[in-house]
């Protein structure tokens, strides 16, 4: 599992993989996302605006990734 840390709340969907460097763009992003391909706490989330918080496992390509929050 790989962590990403964030210095906010939360982080969306498609933000998370843009900033992952998971994606090249925000369009490959709501594509790949409204096919399917990316699950969030196991189950396949349609929502490009899902707000991932701390702790939410989300997987993408095989590999799983999870927020944190930087420390103050």
């Amino acid at each position: 599992m790989k962590t990403i840390t964030i210095h906010t709340e939360f982080i969306k969907l498609q933000d998370l993989l843009k900033f992952a460097s998971l994606v090249a763009t925000g369009g490959e992003a709501k594509e790949r996302i409204q096919a399917g391909e990316v699950t969030v706490n196991g189950e396949v989330c349609p929502m490009r605006g899902k707000k991932i918080r701390p702790g939410d496992d989300v997987v993408f390509r095989g590999e799983h990734y999870t927020v944190s929050h930087a420390d103050p």
